[in-house]
């Protein structure tokens, strides 16, 4: 439906804006952002960010209640911001009524709906010229493609020039490497106070069934892209340039998108695999996977041992796994409590000896190798964004030996701003090969020998 705004104007009609917002940014979008004084959007091409932008500007510039606001739409380039934000801008202002556009320095003045606000300005610059807004004052700044700006843009003009009114900025654009956006980034996933929200292609809808640009159109660009460039584009991943991710987003993705069919599992065993908070920031998780399938997680924060402990026990009563993997690293209370009440767990220490010493450092790169094996050989995951996230963010190197090895937990942490529970948890199913249960009984009754599923 169209936006309406109500302005105070001498014939004090509502003005309806020609703005059709996707159910995206009406329901969840405009809103975090009205929220958030600094907010941070890494999304796929054509996701349609310069127009919902600008309507943003728009909105909370009629809207304003301070004296004469003020608010800019930053391009990397002033040409291009120009050809562009500048059209989109006066497009959607022109039905306002007292509208007052200035063509030579790029701004649009529009009446407010306080009394007191006198009328708002909203520029639109570019940050090869950023000289050009230095010494004013803002109340809200869009940075459009902040991978393509230089680095100083925001230091030493834009957040100066939000001080005194209070201000709020949005950095919104897609991955171009590891740059001062990726770093914005991981600073906003980290801050609790800032909105960090990312939207890859195959989760925002446009893509879909019925969506603005369909299924069909998302192949023909797997096709006519390079996988690198598909995977920074359309998928958002900001490593998609460095050749040490050990499992490409592209990948993960596929996962995502699988189907599997009871009979494509079935006589596969069921294992679980548990991954134990370390810190109090940390989640617990328990995973279940059969075969081809990983479904849905159980994730829990804050819950002590003794309550951990139960959930594991209520889902081993639920799923009957033929093997129950958990990590040693700080699940020593966990696993006891489960063996105490007669469970069978098989406790996982992921800097043990890799059953491939000559090829692994430890059991923990294995285990994340025999993962992206799995999802090669047709493994399918849920659609969880942070899995997916997790699972296509850790690199690795080799040794002096010529061993792999995982980057380690703790500096995913520091890049990522949490640990990678959710991943590590589904990566525990492939600690040790497990024979289905069945087969097992039918063994143990033709061989005289205790079973070992390892």
């Amino acid at each position: 439906m169209m936006t309406k705004t109500k302005l105070k104007s001498k014939n004090k009609n509502m003005c309806i804006l020609p703005y059709k917002p996707t159910k995206l940014w009406r329901k969840t979008l405009h809103k975090e952002l009205r929220r958030h004084r600094f907010s941070v959007i890494v999304a796929h091409r054509r996701f349609g960010k310069s127009v919902g932008m600008v309507n943003q500007l728009i909105q909370q510039a009629i809207e304003c209640p301070l004296r004469s606001p003020v608010f800019c739409y930053m391009a990397p380039f002033k040409n291009q911001a120009k050809k562009i934000v500048w059209n989109y801008l006066r497009y959607y202002t022109a039905k306002i009524p007292g509208v007052n556009p200035n063509h030579t320095e790029l701004y649009v003045e529009l009446p407010t709906k306080h009394k007191n606000a006198d009328g708002a300005r909203i520029y639109v610059a570019g940050a090869d010229k950023p000289d050009n807004i230095r010494g004013t004052y803002f109340d809200g700044v869009v940075m459009d493609e902040p991978a393509q700006m230089k680095p100083n843009v925001f230091g030493e003009i834009i957040r100066p020039a939000i001080l005194d009114r209070h201000g709020w900025v949005v950095w919104i654009g897609t991955p171009k490497g590891q740059n001062r956006f990726y770093e914005i980034w991981q600073r906003a996933v980290k801050d609790e106070r800032w909105y960090a929200a990312m939207f890859r292609a195959d989760e925002t809808g446009l893509f879909d069934e019925g969506g603005r640009y369909g299924p069909e159109e998302l192949e023909l660009m797997k096709e006519d892209m390079t996988e690198a460039e598909f995977a920074q584009e359309m998928l958002c991943d900001f490593n998609a340039s460095s050749e040490d991710i050990l499992i490409p987003i592209g990948l993960v993705t596929i996962g995502a998108q699988k189907e599997l069919n009871k009979e494509d599992i079935e006589g596969a065993p069921v294992i679980l695999g548990v991954d134990v908070a370390r810190f109090g920031g940390d989640r617990s998780v328990i995973f279940r996977r059969q075969g081809l399938c990983a479904f849905e997680p159980e994730v829990y924060s804050d819950v002590d041992n003794m309550t951990l402990a139960n959930y594991i026990i209520q889902a081993i009563e639920k799923y009957k796994p033929d093997a129950v993997f958990v990590d040693a690293g700080r699940g020593e209370g966990v696993i006891d409590r489960c063996r105490q009440l007669g469970y069978d767990i098989v406790e996982v220490n992921a800097s043990s000896r890799s059953v491939k010493p000559n090829v692994y450092v430890n059991k923990r790169i294995e285990m994340w190798e025999s993962c992206k094996e799995w999802l090669e050989a047709g493994g399918a995951i849920p659609n969880n964004l942070a899995l997916k996230t997790e699972l296509s963010t850790p690199t690795y190197f080799y040794d002096k030996k010529g061993r792999k090895q995982l980057e380690s937990k703790d500096a995913i942490k520091e890049r990522m701003g949490k640990s990678p529970d959710v991943a590590d948890a589904l990566v525990l199913t492939f600690a040790y090969p497990v024979m289905p249960r069945d087969r097992r009984q039918r063994i143990s009754h033709t061989v005289n020998t205790d079973y070992n599923p390892f």
